[in-house]
């Protein structure tokens, strides 16, 4: 039997509509939903919940999605992350590889972005 370790997702996208409706999504599929709309504002945070995966757009003002999980990777080295973009690239998807993270590609968020969550919060059996 397997179980579902983490409980809250964080949200890190500087577009406000997408935020919200990730957010709307995320809560009806009955996760705890926390959002940001930038890099920074996430890591101005003096820590991160117990038991979260982050969603993080890839293309943001200022430090890109994959500068952001490399930053937090850097203080908590295990938490699931998946990288969302409507720009992927073999850069991007190489990267993010090496780290260990999904990409999930836009518009089509829905269906990808829930098997993601979902397949990195599962845990083993109980």
């Amino acid at each position: 039997m397997q179980k579902i370790i983490h409980s809250t997702i964080i949200i890190v996208d500087d577009d406000a509509q997408v935020l919200r409706s990730l957010c709307f999504l995320l809560e009806t599929e009955g996760y705890h939903v926390l959002t940001f709309g930038s890099a920074e504002e996430l890591l101005e945070q003096p820590e991160l919940p117990d038991n979260v995966c982050l969603v993080v757009d890839y293309r943001m003002p200022i430090m890109n999605g994959l500068d952001l999980l490399t930053r937090v990777r850097a203080k908590h080295p295990n938490v699931p992350a998946l990288l969302i973009t409507g720009y992927p690239d073999e850069t991007i998807e190489s990267r993010a590889g090496k780290l260990g993270i999904k990409v999930v590609r836009k518009p089509h968020l829905d269906d990808g972005l829930l098997q993601g969550i979902r397949d990195l919060l599962v845990g083993g059996a109980a």
